[in-house]
């Protein structure tokens, strides 16, 4: 899989720009401010629907401009496509030129894999920033659990607001046990998903640990443990039975998947915690390296790697490292000095104030 081309107008501090891609790695370099990140987002937007750096989409449109329009050629094994997003008074995508009415049917359109140095939270920070991480993973390759998160947002909401209304106007438990049943049934479906993934996680994240750390002697032994308050589907209705006087008193629900977590050990020490900086660094590059192979082996081709402001944080050795395995990916790299690499299949382009250009034209 690879993007052909991108075509951008109004989307930031692009007016009006058309890039082709290489097949390999395409390196965009320049000061900071001036739009690298800007095209990564833009790659992402088509890709997952929505940017990964703002909430709001107006945000996306250049200054004094009322809309802004993305469009992605891409080229997979079986077929080519054409992904376009416009965003003005509302949003809207368009699939080989054919109008969605879901988000999820562009989703897993066009498979992408991104780090930036934000994603070292996915380690540091709460449980939330790893679900985040998890759930944008299995979105993008089974859209249907897209429409579980949001029924089970829509339940959830639901029932804290159930819970305010009891204890304001004493309201009978009755439709407190529907909402139980209907989130348990989402809650189970949600945490196979999940759990199926993580044991992909699992399966694979000392191997690729190995390639990022070159630890050749096993003197790291590193394991990932899914963190989760029930396993089946009664036992999710149990605890959300159990958990009602503490609900009640707070007004919201206090246990379920959304409380979800997992954890990452080394040589038995939780990483966010006793992990250094260096080590936490690692294992989040180790995190998305098993990501880039899971999700190859899912749709049985590379996906695309997007790299923002993250090579140049690495040595010589691991950059050398880390590029070595990924063979036959195309990879979107953004940096502040031009990188030297000792790859072949390289195309550079210099950004400058929202405008990209090509090195040797």
């Amino acid at each position: 899989m690879y993007i052909k081309k991108i075509s951008l107008k109004n989307f930031r501090n692009y007016k009006e720009q058309e890039i082709s891609f290489h097949r390999g790695i395409n390196i965009f370099y320049g000061d900071n401010a001036q739009g690298k990140t800007n095209l990564i987002e833009a790659i992402f937007l088509c890709s997952m629907g929505k940017s990964f750096r703002s909430k709001k989409d107006k945000e996306l449109i250049q200054f004094e401009e009322l809309t802004t329009t993305v469009k992605i050629d891409y080229e997979k094994q079986d077929r080519s496509g054409k992904i376009e997003t416009n965003i003005g008074e509302k949003k809207e995508f368009f699939c080989n030129g054919v109008k969605q009415t879901k988000v999820s049917n562009i989703v897993g359109k066009i498979n992408i894999v991104i780090f930036s140095p934000d994603d070292i939270d996915i380690i540091k920070e709460g449980p939330g920033k790893r679900r985040k991480f998890l759930d944008m993973m299995i979105s993008s390759l089974k859209p249907n659990y897209i429409h579980l998160l949001n029924d089970y947002n829509r339940v959830l909401e639901q029932r804290n607001t159930y819970l305010k209304q009891m204890i304001k106007e004493g309201k009978s438990e009755d439709l407190l046990d529907i909402l139980d049943e209907q989130l348990a049934e989402l809650s189970y479906q949600i945490f196979n998903y999940r759990n199926q993934y993580l044991e992909k996680f699992s399966d694979i994240i000392q191997e690729m640990h190995d390639i990022i750390t070159q630890n050749t002697k096993k003197e790291e032994i590193i394991k990932i443990k899914y963190i989760s308050n029930a396993q089946e589907k009664q036992g999710f209705v149990d605890n959300l039975k159990k958990s009602r006087k503490i609900d009640l008193a707070r007004g919201y629900t206090s246990t379920g998947i959304h409380r979800d977590d997992f954890l990452i050990y080394i040589n038995k020490k939780i990483v966010s915690i006793y992990g250094s900086q260096g080590q936490q660094r690692t294992t989040t590059l180790t995190l998305k390296l098993c990501e880039l192979k899971i999700v190859k082996e899912e749709i049985g081709e590379s996906p695309i790697l997007l790299l923002d402001d993250f090579m140049s944080e690495l040595d010589e050795k691991r950059r050398q490292s880390f590029l070595e395995n990924l063979k036959d990916c195309q990879v979107m790299i953004t940096c502040t000095d031009k990188i030297k690499m000792q790859k072949e299949n390289i195309k550079s382009f210099y950004v400058e104030n929202g405008s990209v250009q090509e090195e040797g034209k």
